[in-house]
């Protein structure tokens, strides 16, 4: 789990489907379905369902499983980047202001 898999879950989950999500992040259809089935298969439960089809067409939904890996991930993100905030600070302030000049 990174961050390129919670950001296609959170994207799933505004746009209700694989392939919009997939869209939306700039990724193909194909790279997003191997990332949902990578994900599916190597936790206990899936994170990611189909919605059958009907007058709007199929979709996809987060599991309860999915919605509590990106708040866990999040909650992780927030605490690793509020551990390395004065180095990260340090590091910002020594950066060039016109790089590759």
């Amino acid at each position: 789990m990174g961050p390129g898999k919670v950001d296609l879950l959170e994207a799933i989950e505004r746009t209700g489907s694989i392939s919009a999500g997939a869209r939306e992040l700039g990724l193909s259809y194909r790279r997003a379905w191997d990332l949902v089935d990578t994900m599916n298969h190597c936790f206990k439960h899936p994170l990611v369902t189909r919605v059958k089809g009907g007058k709007g067409g199929g979709g996809a939904q987060l599991t309860s499983e999915g919605q509590d890996m990106i708040a866990l991930y999040r909650a992780m993100e927030t605490k690793a980047l509020n551990a390395i905030g004065p180095e990260w600070k340090i590091i910002q302030k020594s950066l060039s202001k016109n790089p590759g000049k």
